[in-house]
C-alpha cells in the first residue's frame, strides 16, 4: 500500500488507465514495425497467397449459392467408346484372377 501522499499519482484497480495495457495507436505502431522489419521480404508472397484464397473463397461461395439455387453447371458427359477385353497377357501391375495373394 502507498502512503497517502502518493496515492493521487497511481490509479487504484478498475479506476480509468488499468484496464488497457496498449491503446490502438500503440498497438498499430507495433504492428507496422514488425511488418516493416520481419515482413518485408514476404510480403509480395504474403499478398498473392491471400488474392489466390480470396478468390477461391469467391468460388466456393458462388459455388455453394449456385447448388443451393439449384442452377449449378450441367453435369458434364464424357464420350468414349467401349473396349473388349485383349487376349493375351495382363500388364504389369494389373492382378489377374490367377495371381497369388500376397497379404
Amino acid at each position: 500500500m502507498l502512503p497517502a501522499r502518493y496515492a493521487h499519482a497511481v490509479p487504484g484497480p478498475g479506476e480509468k488507465g488499468q484496464d488497457i495495457m496498449f491503446g490502438l495507436s500503440e498497438l498499430a505502431i507495433i504492428l507496422i514495425v514488425v511488418i516493416a522489419v520481419i515482413g518485408i521480404k514476404k510480403f509480395p508472397e504474403l499478398a498473392r497467397s491471400a488474392g489466390k484464397s480470396a478468390r477461391i473463397l469467391k468460388a466456393e461461395a458462388r459455388a455453394a449459392k449456385d447448388e443451393k439455387a439449384g442452377t449449378g453447371p450441367a453435369p458434364r458427359v464424357v464420350q468414349g467408346e467401349v473396349v473388349p477385353p485383349s487376349t493375351g497377357t495382363t500388364p504389369p501391375g494389373a492382378a489377374g484372377a490367377d495371381a497369388p495373394d500376397h497379404r
